[in-house]
């Protein structure tokens, strides 16, 4: 079976690309019609280009997670993979294919109307793999079927996934809030600027002032201006109906292609009272200072 072309390890996470391109032998135009590529991603996230699609590609789905993500009891953690098609996807239609059944998850259509991103779970042991199969055209133009994935196995709750389709919008409860503390990928105190929204996306756009940076995996929020004040942008879903207001928040949160989304953000005075709470009864999951 083939794997992805490349790897880079960053920050604890494997980008992948794969590059099936004009002059490669795994391009479109060297596949035979009914042929079936095989290849296996097993990076955390990544990114493939399929040029003048012919044929399918099978995507194994295989990632080398280190989240301990098989879990124990009656409910182990999900495996959360998400599709993030290019604006130009032309050529191919994806399908999941899990237990041998297909199940249509991006046609040509839907990105041409407006590309959004796709997420489905699986559980660790499932056998699960993204099925690319070409589409049929009459002119020879050039087609690109690209888009950008990722594996993820730490969004294990509601308030953890941006593009949950419920439970996203409703205020953390103390345990989420000191979880999302420990886990998220950034954790900003800080206070609003604005709010704008684009509702062809469905998105609300949160500009942050960053007062205190606890933690973030990248560089989110960097210093700009005369006074080197950290300023950057959180994103959150349209329907929570975010609007700006005074005062201090602890925004956390996570990465997802690149962009940062908003997990809990409580009022700065709330999270002391909830983590002091905690300390005293020895329930705190980590460590924060409060300086």
């Amino acid at each position: 079976m083939r794997k992805a072309r490349s790897g880079l390890e960053t920050n604890g996470h494997i980008l992948c690309t794969a590059n099936l391109g004009l002059f490669s032998p795994d391009s479109g135009l060297s596949q035979e019609s009914g042929s079936v590529e095989q290849i296996s991603l097993r990076c955390a996230e990544g990114s493939l280009e399929w040029l003048y699609p012919a044929g399918a590609l099978r995507l194994s789905l295989s990632p080398r997670l280190s989240t301990g993500m098989a879990g124990k009891g009656k409910n182990p953690r999900r495996i959360t993979t998400c599709i993030k098609p290019s604006s130009s996807f032309r050529g191919a239609q994806i399908y999941l294919e899990r237990d041998g059944i297909l199940e249509l998850v991006l046609s040509e259509a839907d990105v041409s109307l407006r590309p959004k991103v796709r997420c489905f779970n699986w559980l660790p042991k499932e056998k699960v793999a993204l099925f690319l199969q070409s589409t049929l055209h009459q002119d020879i133009s050039r087609r690109i079927a690209a888009f950008r994935y990722e594996l993820r196995g730490d969004w294990n709750s509601l308030t953890a996934l941006p593009f949950a389709a419920t439970g996203a919008c409703r205020p953390c409860n103390d345990t989420e809030i000191l979880m999302a503390i420990c886990t998220s990928d950034f954790v900003i105190r800080g206070n609003i600027r604005t709010v704008s929204n684009d509702v062809e996306m469905q998105e609300s756009i949160i500009s942050v002032s960053a007062t205190r940076i606890h933690r973030q995996k990248f560089t989110l929020f960097q210093p700009v201006g005369k006074y080197g004040k950290s300023t950057g942008s959180i994103r959150t879903l349209l329907r929570c109906g975010v609007k700006p207001g005074p005062g201090s928040f602890l925004f956390t949160g996570w990465l997802h292609f690149g962009e940062a989304w908003l997990s809990c953000a409580p009022r700065y005075k709330d999270f002391r009272r909830i983590y002091e709470d905690a300390h005293h009864a020895h329930e705190n999951p980590c460590e924060v200072s409060l300086d």
